[in-house]
């Protein structure tokens, strides 16, 4: 939870709640959605860290509100966020959390992300096939894990491909 929401605080700032809400608008409800709770202690944390500031903001007829900003160090975290690959497919995934918030941010492109991740993917589909060739025939176990993996890599290949079908159709 951490660098989505550095990535959806470099838009400019904001309270928890709009956080909350910006990234229900953003993923809609196949992403299990965050509670309020874990976004104001994640917040919390980032702003000891040094990556975010909050500032207290007075509202008349309501508690006082904090509003946080990115620090220049949360930038960094954050580039250097969409710098790493992500290592394993899931419903909660960390590559399209990026692929999501990239334009958002001004600090990633979607086509070079899906290309990156597609390297990355081939890159462990080949180490992969070399494990297999390796492996002892008779471990069916440890044959079938590989064996899911690299359908699982196949399927995601398949899937970045569709991603970049359907974001070059929206240029």
């Amino acid at each position: 939870m951490r660098l989505p929401l550095l990535a959806l605080l470099s838009r400019g700032p904001a309270h928890g709640y709009e956080l909350k809400q910006d990234l229900e608008q953003l993923l809609g409800a196949a992403y299990p959605q965050p509670n309020v709770g874990q976004i104001y202690v994640t917040l919390g944390r980032l702003e000891k860290s040094g990556l975010i500031e909050g500032e207290e903001v007075a509202q008349s007829s309501r508690p006082n509100k904090r509003i946080y900003r990115l620090t220049d160090a949360g930038t960094e975290a954050l580039r250097a966020w969409f710098e790493e690959t992500a290592d394993e497919p899931r419903v909660r995934d960390e590559f399209f959390m990026k692929l999501a918030l990239a334009p958002r941010t001004g600090l990633a492109d979607q086509i070079a992300l899906i290309n990156k991740q597609r390297r990355e993917y081939l890159n462990t589909m080949r180490n992969l096939s070399k494990l297999s060739a390796t492996e002892d025939r008779d471990n069916r176990i440890a044959q079938l894990l590989i064996e899911g993996a690299m359908l699982h890599l196949q399927a995601d290949l398949d899937w970045l491909e569709r991603c970049q079908e359907e974001l070059e159709g929206l240029e």
